[in-house]
C-alpha cells in the first residue's frame, strides 16, 4: 500500500512539474511578445493621438492636410505597385524555369537569386550608382549622363531586392503541382500551352497572390534603397525618418507610422488568407513533376533567367569591385586602402553587429522553441489567440517597430528605459522584427512530429523537460538550425528596424554603410558592405554544412 501511495505522489509531482514547465515555456515568450511587441505598438498609437492638452486627432489632421504626406503616399503606392508587378512577373518566369523546365545550370540560378538577401537593402542602390550613376561604368562607357536617382533607380533597386522573395514563394507553389494531373492532360491531348493555362496558372494562383503581397509590403516599407538612390522621390519610409531624425517630431512620426501600418496590415491579412487557401488546396501524396525538354520554351526561359541573374551579379559584384578601386572612376587600379575605415566608428560596428546577431539568433531560437513546445500542451481555445499574437509582428514594418521602440524605451516612465542604448535592445528588435517567420518555421517542424513519440516517452516516465531534450529537440533540429541562421543573417543586414536605435557609441553595420555613403565615402561604403556580405555568406555556408551533417547523422541512425 505504501508503494502505491509513493507512486501516486511521484506521478502527481511529475504532472505538476510538467504543468509548471508548460506555463514557463508559454509564459516567458508570451511576456516577451507583450513587453517588446504589443506594448510598444500601443505606445506608438498613443503618441500619434497625443496633443498639447491631452489626446486628440489634431496630429492626424495636420498630416492628412499636408501635401508632402500625400505625395509620399502616392509615391509609395505607385512604387509598390510597379515593383510588385515586375517582381512577380520575373519571379514567375524564373520559378517556372527552375521547377517546370529542363535545362542545365539551374544551380547557378538558385545560387545567384538569393544574393540580394545576403546584403543590406541599400547595396542594390549602391551597385546601381556605380553602374549607372554620373560616374558609373555604363554611363562613362556610353558617354551619356543617366539620371538614376529617383523613380527609375529606386524601381530597379526595389525589384532586385524583392525578386528573391517572389521566386521562392511562387516556386514553393509550383513544386507542389501533381505530375499525375499533367499526365492525364497529355493523355487527353491537351497541348503544353493549354496545360499551362488550365493547370499551372490556376494551381499557382494563390502562390502568385502571396508573392504579390509580400513584394508590395517589402517595397513600401523599405528604407535603405530609398535613402540612397531615392533622391527627391519621397516615400513613406523616408517621411518617417525625416519627421523623427530631421525634425525631432515624434508625434508626427508616429502618425505617419500608423498610416504606413495600414496598407501593410491589409496586405498581410490578404497574404495570410492566400497562404491558407494554398495549403487547403494541397493534397498528400503528390507525384513530383519531372519536366521534359522543350527546346523553344526551355531555352527562352533559361536565357531570360540568366539575363536577370547577370543583372543581379553585376549590381552586387560592382560593389565588391568598387571597394578595391583606388579612386573611382579616375584611378581604377586595385588597392585595399578603402578597407582601412576610420570614420563612422570603423569596424567596431561590424563587431557589434555580429555580437547583436548572435544574441538575437540564440535568444530568438530558444524563445520560439519554448513557445512551440508549450503550445502543444495547451487546449486549442487557449493556444489559438497566442498563435495569432505570435504571427502579428510580420504585419508591422521595421520602420514602425523601430519607431515604437524609441518612443517606448527612451522614456524614464518605464523601468525598461535601462535597455535604451544597449546592444540587447537592438537584438530584441531584430528578433521581434522577424519573429513571425521564425515562429512559423518552427511550428512547421512541430506539426511534423509524430504524437506517438511523445506518448511513448511519457509512458516510459519521461516528463516534458526530458521529452523536449531527448525527443522533440533532435526531431526539429533542422528547423532550429534554420531559424538560428535566419535570425543571424537578417540581423546582420537589417536597417529599417534599427536606424532609430543606434547612438554615437552604438551603431550597426547597415547604419554605418548609410553614414559612409551620406558622407560621400562611397568606396568605403562599398568596402564595408563587402565585409557584411562576407560574414553573411560564411553564415550561409555554415547553415548548409550543419544541415548536411544532421542529414548524414539521420541516415546513419536509420541504417543502424
Amino acid at each position: 500500500m505504501s508503494t502505491a501511495v509513493t507512486m501516486g505522489q511521484t506521478a502527481r509531482k511529475g504532472v505538476d512539474a510538467d504543468r509548471l514547465l508548460t506555463v514557463v515555456c508559454v509564459g516567458l515568450p508570451l511576456l516577451g511578445l507583450v513587453l517588446f511587441f504589443l506594448y510598444p505598438m500601443v505606445i506608438v498609437f498613443l503618441r500619434s493621438v497625443t496633443v498639447e492638452d491631452g489626446y486628440g486627432l489634431a496630429n492626424y489632421r495636420d498630416v492628412l492636410g499636408s501635401k508632402g504626406f500625400w505625395r509620399a503616399t502616392g509615391n509609395s503606392l505607385m512604387m509598390g505597385g510597379a515593383t510588385t508587378a515586375i517582381s512577380v512577373l520575373l519571379g514567375f518566369v524564373i520559378a517556372q524555369g527552375l521547377y517546370r523546365c529542363a535545362f542545365p545550370g539551374k544551380w547557378v540560378i538558385r545560387a545567384v537569386i538569393v544574393l540580394p538577401l545576403l546584403a543590406p537593402s541599400l547595396v542594390q542602390a549602391l551597385g546601381l550608382i556605380f553602374l549607372l550613376g554620373r560616374n558609373g561604368i555604363v554611363s562613362r562607357a556610353l558617354g551619356v549622363e543617366i539620371e538614376i536617382y529617383g523613380f527609375w533607380g529606386l524601381l530597379i533597386a526595389n525589384t532586385l531586392y524583392a525578386l528573391p522573395q517572389a521566386v521562392m514563394i511562387i516556386g514553393a507553389a509550383l513544386v507542389l503541382l501533381d505530375a499525375r494531373t499533367y499526365e492525364a492532360a497529355e493523355v487527353m491531348g491537351a497541348s503544353p500551352s493549354r496545360q499551362f493555362r488550365d493547370l499551372t496558372l490556376p494551381a499557382a494562383r494563390f502562390g502568385i497572390l502571396n508573392a504579390a503581397f509580400v513584394c508590395f509590403t517589402i517595397t513600401i516599407t523599405d528604407f535603405g534603397n530609398a535613402a540612397v538612390i531615392g533622391g527627391d522621390y519621397s516615400v513613406l519610409a523616408t517621411e518617417i525618418y525625416s519627421q523623427v531624425v530631421g525634425q525631432r517630431n515624434f508625434n508626427m512620426g508616429a502618425v505617419v507610422g500608423i498610416m504606413l501600418l495600414l496598407p501593410t496590415v491589409i496586405s498581410y491579412a490578404i497574404e495570410r488568407q492566400a497562404m491558407k487557401r494554398q495549403q487547403i488546396g494541397q493534397t498528400t501524396g503528390q507525384v513530383p513533376y519531372i519536366p521534359s525538354f522543350a527546346p523553344l520554351r526551355d531555352m527562352s526561359i533559361a536565357a531570360l533567367s540568366l539575363v536577370i541573374c547577370a543583372a543581379i551579379v553585376a549590381v552586387i559584384g560592382i560593389v565588391v569591385y568598387a571597394s578595391f578601386v583606388t579612386l573611382w572612376p579616375y584611378n581604377m587600379a586595385l588597392s585595399p586602402k578603402h578597407y582601412d575605415i576610420t570614420l563612422a566608428g570603423g569596424y567596431s560596428s561590424l563587431r557589434i553587429t555580429i555580437m547583436i546577431s548572435v544574441m538575437a539568433a540564440v535568444g530568438g531560437t530558444l524563445a520560439v522553441f519554448l513557445l512551440g513546445l508549450g503550445l502543444r500542451r495547451l487546449p486549442q481555445v487557449v493556444a489559438a489567440p497566442i498563435q495569432l499574437l505570435a504571427a502579428m509582428p510580420a504585419a508591422v514594418p521595421g520602420m514602425v517597430l523601430g519607431l515604437a521602440y524609441i518612443l517606448t524605451f527612451n522614456s524614464t516612465a518605464t523601468p525598461l528605459y535601462l535597455l535604451y542604448g544597449t546592444a540587447a535592445l537592438i537584438a530584441i528588435v531584430n528578433f521581434y522584427h522577424y519573429h513571425t517567420q521564425s515562429f512559423l518555421t518552427l511550428m512547421t517542424g512541430f506539426r511534423q512530429l509524430p504524437p506517438a513519440l511523445e506518448e511513448a516517452a511519457g509512458s516510459l516516465g519521461a516528463g516534458l523537460g526530458r521529452t523536449a531534450i531527448d525527443i522533440v529537440a533532435p526531431f526539429v533540429a533542422p528547423m532550429l538550425v534554420s531559424v538560428f541562421f535566419f535570425l543571424f543573417m537578417r540581423s546582420m543586414v537589417t536597417l529599417s528596424a534599427v536606424v532609430f536605435l543606434t547612438t554615437p557609441d552604438l551603431s550597426v553595420a547597415a547604419v554605418t554603410i548609410m553614414r559612409l555613403d551620406n558622407a560621400g565615402l562611397t568606396s568605403q561604403a562599398a568596402a564595408f558592405s563587402t565585409c557584411v556580405m562576407a560574414v553573411v555568406c560564411v553564415a550561409l555556408l555554415g547553415m548548409k554544412g550543419t544541415l548536411a551533417s544532421l542529414q548524414r547523422r539521420t541516415r546513419r541512425k536509420g541504417a543502424a
